[in-house]
């Protein structure tokens, strides 16, 4: 078998086994929440700043404009943002927090919080994962296609 063809010597395997890990440790903090981690990383991103066209929240998010708008229309049938049209250019999409959209914000306040305490009492070291962060954000950029 060549090397290179080994699970175990695949930096990919890690990264997406990793990702889905913590996408599962964050699962029983958003179930009371009624929300998904992809609903949370867009509704992170309406918390910073409110009322933004669908195609920055694709661009902060790093997907397709045509992957966030079905996620964004879930949300807005649940009631947490609403999508109106651009005032200066209509084809445009503006998408607001709603009240409910805006309280979820204190309600998960804690969240990161208690994934870092999950972390420690799995005896992950928090520090060496935070400093992962800035090579993640390399990798991140160096893969992307909007650069």
């Amino acid at each position: 078998m060549y090397e290179q063809l080994k699970l175990q010597n695949q930096l990919c395997f890690r990264l997406y086994t990793a990702a889905r890990l913590v996408m599962q440790a964050y699962y029983p903090y958003f179930e009371p929440l009624g929300i998904t981690y992809p609903q949370y990383l867009v509704l992170m991103v309406l918390w910073e700043q409110d009322q933004q066209p669908v195609n920055d929240i694709a661009h902060r998010l790093h997907l397709e404009t045509n992957t966030v708008t079905p996620l964004l229309q879930r949300m807005e049938k649940q009631g947490l943002l609403t999508r109106k049209r651009g005032k200066e250019d209509t084809r445009q999409r503006i998408v607001s927090l709603t009240e409910q959209g805006r309280a979820l914000e204190q309600k998960a306040q804690t969240i990161p919080g208690c994934l870092v305490q999950q972390l420690s009492d799995k005896s992950c070291d928090i520090q060496s994962l935070s400093a992962m962060i800035p090579a993640l954000d390399a990798l991140i950029e160096g893969l992307s296609d909007k650069q």
